[in-house]
């Protein structure tokens, strides 16, 4: 049953909105264009603080930065017991979510997706936020230039996120 409505779900969604819009007397095309029209006006608005993130990215992993980091922050975690090879999501995540995803993917490929690491990978995936993606592109789209505390805080809430994470799922996948 839930397998039949879930093949459901999306063609009713997209014949129910049209539908509505009629009802209520909503130019359905006109506003359509107006909203395509808006969000190539974002798109274009958030482009360079978005390639100029993905360049900082990749200058940042091909330095050798990345690299370097996880192997001074390794000793540190063997001595808390947290599984050196969720290190690297741990550091990706605050910048990119589809560089993370890749390291995850290759934790998965390397230990499984049902192991304790791939579990701690999932939980740090969903409980982690793209801190400096978010400050690079969505602050910079609307204007705010002068971040204050917000890395600070960003970056505290991923940290917590993480050992929040072990903690979790040391208690249950262990």
């Amino acid at each position: 049953m839930l397998n039949y409505i879930s093949l459901l779900a999306v063609p009713l969604i997209l014949l129910l909105i049209p539908l509505y819009a009629l009802i209520k007397k909503v130019p359905l095309y006109e506003t359509f264009v107006d909203g395509a029209a808006e969000g190539w006006t974002v798109a274009l608005k958030i482009m360079p603080f978005l390639v100029g993130m993905l360049v900082a990215i990749a200058v940042f992993r091909s330095s050798g930065a990345f690299a370097a980091l996880a192997n001074l922050l390794s000793p540190f975690c063997r001595a808390l017991g947290i599984p050196v090879d969720v290190l690297p999501i741990a550091l990706m995540r605050p910048l990119s979510g589809s560089g993370s995803l890749a390291l995850t993917a290759e934790v998965f490929e390397r230990y499984g997706p049902d192991s304790f690491i791939g579990m701690l990978a999932s939980v740090m995936q969903g409980s982690t936020d793209t801190t400096f993606y978010i400050l690079a592109v969505y602050f910079g789209s609307v204007g705010i230039k002068k971040y204050r505390y917000a890395p600070a805080v960003g970056l505290a809430a991923d940290a917590i996120s993480f050992i929040s994470a072990v903690i979790v799922c040391r208690i249950l996948y262990s």
